[in-house]
């Protein structure tokens, strides 16, 4: 990724070092509300890492004092927002939308399908859309002043980007209904209490560092072993343990390496770090 390419962005800073994708949110002072080029950019550049093996691990973090206060008011108003067409016919506009709004989960599912895993560091308001966002990574860690809130409800919509199916996987099915009928916030700590973060820091500084920090053990494991297991994680969640049991056998019918196991035994034995083989880029045209 060039410098030309970031400089480009104008939601995201990006930074690619030892393995590890730095995606941090630059607008602090809106709040890092979403944009509509936040929703073109993001999934540019998280394809872009995945497609072309450019890192091992992603880390998404921002800046300021919230993380994301949501969708921005201007993508509900503008001429290109996100409503259905008002000139055309009204179930011919409704199929329209429908797509659209499959164009939009995708901003944040190209997140669960990544080869890598992603953590999130996540300080401050955590809200509506951002929610949404949370939810497809892998890992999730928060500041003690951190929240999380389906501010969908407030404002009188459904919350449509991938929270609900997400959500009711990650937590508890009632708190999911609080959330999401009463639009309250959810403190960091309970949100670590109930399992949708995994642990609490008490500075934005320590939260980045620690989520970086994890992001670099993960780069020095196998990346084929580590890209598997987040296959067969995600395959588990969606599908009975006998689909699974059997899916994680033919994987491993073609995928068990031998000499990948060998060069962990011996970097262990000699008391070096393992060198294992990037994943290939994706082949993505004739």
């Amino acid at each position: 990724m060039s410098n030309q390419d970031q400089a480009n962005y104008s939601c995201f800073k990006v930074e690619i070092e030892a393995g590890v994708a730095h995606i941090q949110l630059k607008r602090p002072e809106a709040m890092n509300t979403m944009t509509r080029p936040f929703w073109n950019e993001l999934p540019a550049i998280v394809k872009d890492i995945d497609d072309n093996a450019r890192a091992r691990c992603i880390v998404i973090s921002s800046t300021g004092k919230h993380f994301s206060a949501g969708m921005d008011l201007s993508v509900f108003t503008d001429d290109e927002g996100v409503t259905a067409r008002q000139d055309a016919d009204r179930w011919v506009a409704a199929e329209s939308f429908r797509r659209f709004v499959h164009h939009l989960q995708e901003t944040f599912s190209c997140l669960d399908k990544a080869r890598m895993p992603v953590i999130v560091a996540i300080q401050g308001g955590c809200i509506g859309g951002a929610v949404d966002f949370i939810s497809a990574c892998d890992i999730r860690y928060a500041t003690t002043d951190a929240f999380f809130q389906i501010q969908e409800i407030n404002i009188g919509m459904t919350a449509d980007v991938g929270t609900f199916p997400r959500l009711c996987k990650l937590i508890p099915e009632g708190w999911v209904r609080e959330l999401a009928y009463a639009g309250r916030r959810l403190p960091a700590q309970r949100a670590r209490d109930i399992g949708l973060v995994n642990e609490v820091f008490d500075t934005h500084e320590e939260v980045v560092a620690h989520a970086l920090a994890t992001a670099r053990e993960i780069a020095g494991k196998s990346p084929l072993a580590v890209a598997g297991s987040k296959v067969m994680i995600n395959y588990a969640r969606d599908h009975s343990i006998a689909d699974a049991l059997d899916y994680i056998a033919t994987w491993q019918t073609g995928m068990f390496s031998g000499p990948h196991m060998a060069e962990a035994f011996t970097a262990k034995a000699q008391k070096r770090d393992a060198v294992f083989p990037d994943l290939l880029p994706l082949k993505k045209k004739m």
